[in-house]
């Protein structure tokens, strides 16, 4: 018996260990000691090293790993403070560096609209080739990642993805999304939440290793080298965060489509079947949540 129990044990850990070593918590620290060889040499490092015997040895490397899991584990705290940073909410020292990058959206926003004003009405003849039809279709759906008002524009693609699906709903039904999202969440059904919760994971991972990548920059202070991997990795990884974001976001929209009845319902609030009428009751409904 005891013998299997340590097996299991050691079984476990071992499990444990080799997820530690595949999070990007490990190829940071892994690039900082690289970092560090290519500037001093790792001989000192290994000298340092053999003068402990095996058993330190082995504690050393445990204390190293622990030490890994430790910094994924407070990482993972900065979740939520690093997507709304990416997303453009900037503390107010920052704030002006933010009106370039506002007023790129806009133009951007303005460029696409103008486009499918001009393509729209040959489509509407069906007079457009198959390159002005692939154009508009491609037109209309970025314009579906910007918000309907300039005034909700934020400095930042991925900022504009989540913010266009948050004011969606209000627009749509009455219903403010940051509001009524809690009461809602609670009321989903588990398939759509099990939807909606691997969603939101993908895109905190494609988050996280954005601050990984950005944090491997601190190498750069042994190795020149660590600056064009830190941006470059963070610029790729920032591309599958807007495609994380852009999936999320339409799950957020589909539900309050196909389940804001069950808000009603919940709260014993009657919702109506004319669209006008039920933005007016959507707005009295997220007003009651907010003020009581």
């Amino acid at each position: 018996m005891p013998t299997k129990l340590l097996e299991g044990v050691s079984s476990k850990l071992a499990d444990q260990w080799v997820a530690t070593l595949l999070t990007p918590a490990f190829v940071f620290w892994a690039g900082g000691l690289l970092a560090y060889g290519d500037r001093h040499g790792f001989d000192p490092i290994e000298t340092w090293f053999q003068q402990f015997s095996d058993p330190m040895q082995l504690g050393l490397i445990a204390i190293a790993l622990c030490t890994v899991a430790a910094s994924a584990f407070v990482a993972q705290r900065f979740d939520t403070a690093v997507l709304r940073g990416l997303e453009g909410y900037w503390y107010p020292g920052l704030r002006r560096l933010s009106l370039p990058l506002l007023h790129w959206q806009k133009l951007r926003r303005r460029r696409i609209l103008k486009t499918l004003k001009q393509l729209n009405p040959k489509l509407s003849n069906n007079t457009a080739t198959a390159a002005e039809r692939a154009e508009f279709v491609r037109c209309d759906r970025a314009l579906h990642q910007w918000p309907e008002q300039d005034d909700d524009l934020l400095p930042t693609r991925l900022g504009n993805i989540l913010r266009a699906a948050e004011r969606r709903p209000y627009s749509r039904y009455g219903l403010d999304a940051i509001v009524c999202w809690p009461r809602l969440w609670l009321l989903l059904p588990e398939a759509v939440k099990k939807d909606l919760q691997a969603a939101q994971t993908e895109l905190n991972n494609a988050v996280r290793l954005v601050f990984w990548s950005l944090l491997f920059l601190i190498w750069s202070i042994w190795a020149w080298w660590a600056i064009p991997v830190g941006l470059i990795t963070a610029c790729v990884v920032y591309s599958w965060a807007i495609e994380a974001a852009t999936v999320y976001a339409s799950l957020i929209e589909a539900t309050f489509d196909l389940h804001r009845q069950l808000l009603y319902q919940g709260l014993n609030w009657q919702r109506p079947d004319d669209p006008d009428e039920e933005r007016r009751v959507g707005k009295q409904l997220t007003n009651y949540l907010w003020r009581g």
